[in-house]
This record gives structure tokens, sequence and C-alpha cells, in this order.
């Protein structure tokens, strides 16, 4: 097949609906792989040649899948892409506020460093060995950060809105449990309706006051004015975030300058193993569609029931 390859890593464009839907049409492409683009109505409206449409993410939030079943367009995503990477993006957030590691780089840097023994006790950190690891969503992610936990000695307590994922690697507890018992708090569900501040001020206030807080799922799911407030009134001793209300942060966020804060520009996905296995499981389905057989992820599975 032909094949016209843009990736918007390389051009730093995500398309606009309209001018998308404009293209799509003008070329009769048959086939659309996307992974930040925004596939409307509209585009489905317009593009009546558009048999497929992949998605190189777990999220399918920016695709419109009913305005494809109805126009009969399968939409196929790469779910677990990045769960590798995400959990050791929380681990590795954890292990920077147990050690300091942001602080301490910055302390160097900043010439801070002239008492050789001085940061051995202003800097002094904890082991995350015997310390209580608590994982909200305990799917892919959850899972593979739970495991990690455990095999680092951690005592890995979980708790799921949805109570289809069970697995033996965590102790199941309710949501106020774990927000009272673990040290280590770490958010993997997905964001939904359902999930929407689904930690409150309630719930932070439950925290231990040396109890941390990590957050690479969405921001929505935790209040992130009770959040602001529980850091900079030091009543939890930090916190670590990927993800925030907006993408980049705003300049006026009140985490921003919080000293028990650390944060990274939603990174939590962006390692070249993500984008290989989301390129090798994209490529699979389309092979497996223009064969004439189901992807094997596919999303709206209506569609293929009436291909028949």
């Amino acid at each position: 097949m032909d094949v016209e390859y843009e990736s918007w890593l390389d051009t730093r464009l995500v398309y606009d609906p309209d001018k998308l839907a404009q293209r799509l049409s003008r070329d009769r492409i048959e086939i659309l792989v996307v992974e930040a683009d925004f596939v409307f109505e509209e585009v489905f409206q317009q593009a009546s040649a558009l048999e497929y449409v992949g998605i190189c993410r777990n999220s399918t939030s920016h695709v419109d899948t009913d305005a494809a079943t109805r126009h009969g367009v399968v939409v196929v995503n790469t779910p677990a892409r990045n769960a590798q990477a995400v959990a050791e993006h929380a681990l590795g957030l954890m292990l920077a506020l147990a050690r300091r590691i942001p602080a301490g780089h910055a302390y160097i840097e900043d010439g801070g460093w002239q008492n050789p023994a001085e940061p051995y006790m202003s800097m002094r950190g904890v082991e995350l060995a015997g310390r209580s690891l608590g994982v909200i969503g305990v799917g892919t992610i959850g899972a593979r950060l739970a495991r990690i936990g455990a095999a680092l000695g951690m005592k890995v307590l979980g708790y799921d809105p949805d109570p289809r994922f069970k697995t033996a690697r965590y102790l199941p507890v309710d949501l106020d449990t774990l927000m009272t018992t673990a040290d280590y708090i770490s958010i993997h569900v997905p964001a939904t309706p359902e999930t929407e501040d689904l930690i409150d001020a309630r719930h932070l206030a439950m925290m231990k006051p040396t109890a941390y807080l990590i957050n690479t799922s969405d921001a929505s799911i935790v209040d992130q004015e009770a959040l602001a407030r529980a850091l900079s009134g030091v009543r939890i001793a930090g916190a670590a975030c990927d993800v925030f209300d907006s993408h980049p942060i705003a300049p006026d966020n009140p985490l921003l300058g919080l000293d028990n804060v650390v944060l990274t520009p939603h990174l939590g996905g962006a390692t070249a193993e993500t984008v290989q296995r989301h390129s090798e499981m994209m490529t699979d389905d389309i092979l497996r569609f223009v064969k004439g057989w189901q992807p094997k992820n596919i999303v709206n599975r209506e569609v293929w029931r009436r291909r028949g």
C-alpha cells in the first residue's frame, strides 16, 4: 500500500480536526494512525474513504469512537504500550522523594555544598524497603508497580474501584485504609467521571504526615487545591506529579515553588521502548486488518461484526 509518514515528533504538528478531515477527504485516505491528533465527528463525516483509525495510546479519549462506529470505521488502540515506562517513572519519583535527589542536585549546582558533612544531616533520606506502598488502580500499570515495590521489600496495599482487578501481588484494602496506612501512595486509575476528585481533601487529611503522594495518571483524580494546601502546610511530607490541569503547567500553578514537590513534564510514558512497542502493535493490527482478520486491539467490535 502507499504510505505517507508524518510523525508529529518530527513535524511538531497536531492537526486541526477540520484540516485533518479535509486532508483525509482530498487524498482518499483509508487508514489513519495517530498518537496525539483529535479525530472528531466532522472527520468521519468528511473522510468517506476512511476505514481504520489506529491510536498509538491506550486512551481513546481524543477519538470519537461512537462516531467512528456510526460511520463503520474500525478503531484500534495500543493498550499497555507504556505500562512498564510509567511504572518505572513512578518508582523514580518515589526514589526522588525518599532520597531528595532533585534537591541534592540543586544543592551542588547552586554552590551550597561547602561543608562536607552538612548534607549528610540536612538531606538524610529514608529507604523504600520496609515501607508501605499503596497503589490506587491495580490494572496493568499499577500491578507492575506493585511487583516492583514487592521486589524492593515494600509492603504493598492495593485499591481499585473496579473489582475485576485482583492479583496476589498486593493486599486488597478499601481506599480509606490505604490512605491512612501507606507511606507512598501512587495513583494509576484512568480519568473517568467516577474517578474525578477520587482523592479529595478528606482523603488527603487521612494521610500520615510522613507520607508521599505520586500521581502519574491524571490531575483530575486529585483535588489540586486541596493537595496544594496539604503540601504548603506540610500536612503531608511531599508529592510528585507528572500530570497537571494543563500541559504545559500554568505559571500560576500553586505546586510551583514548593520545596517538598517533585514535578516532571508528563514524561511517564516517554521512552524509546514505548514508541517501539506501540509501533509494532499497530503494524501487526494493520496487517491483520488488510488481510481481513479482526485486529487484536479493536475498540469497537460492533463495527467488525457488521462487516461480517
